[in-house]
């Protein structure tokens, strides 16, 4: 390995924001904020999922999400699928009226034709 040129590894914090648990794990990050823990500072550094929230590992099938991306994905959905059947509607009531149309319109012509 050629000296000088790799980033200096160091135990940092994680804190996972979801739980609240804290890991300490060497890292290679760079942050400007610190923390106390039994006396010795380190570099933390803030995340929002980790093994101890991650419903993959802790078996619960709970949802994490913090920007609401999940409800509005719902919300989008269910508008779009609104959309959908009214179009359905108007389309089903618009073809009704137009045969109903090109049936006076036979009929007339029809009886223009028998006088």
């Amino acid at each position: 390995m050629k000296n000088d040129i790799h980033p200096e590894s160091r135990a940092v914090v994680f804190h996972d924001l979801a739980s609240d648990h804290y890991i300490i794990a060497r890292s290679t990050v760079e942050t400007d904020e610190t923390v106390d823990i039994d006396g010795t500072t380190y570099p933390i550094v803030h995340i929002e999922v980790s093994s101890a929230s991650h419903p993959f590992y802790t078996g619960k099938r709970t949802v994490v999400d913090s920007t609401g991306r999940v409800d509005r994905f719902k919300r989008l959905a269910k508008r779009a699928e609104d959309a959908a059947k009214r179009a359905s509607a108007k389309k089903a009531s618009d073809t009704k009226d137009s045969s109903d149309t090109v049936e006076k319109k036979t009929l007339s012509d029809l009886a223009e034709i028998a006088q």
